[in-house]
């Protein structure tokens, strides 16, 4: 059994580097010990969720539109800025469930994506 000179840690002797703590046992620094996993703090990136409540207020505020009943189903999207949409036209909300959920869903994932790493030694 080896001995690992970083931890301590029992090893076989086939073992190159030690699975406590990642150093190297054949005495060579090339590898050097890891930051041991509780050491490295991660944080969300708080400007893109503060980007994705925005674009939830805004998908809040322009609701997907659709056709009203007694025509023909047709989504409206958002042209309706430039000409409103009729008076009996109505708000999807199965649309708006996709649209608020695509957009919450996406504003984790990136915000998890580009999160922000730091070593606390």
């Amino acid at each position: 059994m080896k001995t690992c000179g970083s931890c301590g840690y029992q090893l076989p002797e086939i073992s190159r580097f030690c699975t406590q703590c990642g150093a190297s046992l054949d005495g060579s620094s090339a590898a050097g010990p890891s930051p041991s996993p509780e050491s490295v703090k991660e944080e969300l990136n708080i400007q893109i969720l503060y980007a994705m409540v925005a674009l939830l207020l805004l998908a809040l505020v322009f609701p997907p539109w659709e056709t009203p009943p007694s025509r023909p189903p047709e989504f409206l999207g958002f042209h309706f800025i430039l000409s409103p949409p009729e008076p009996e036209a109505v708000v999807s909300r199965l649309l708006m469930t996709i649209e608020l959920v695509t957009i919450a869903i996406a504003g984790l994932y990136f915000s998890w994506l580009f999160r922000k790493r730091a070593n606390s030694q």
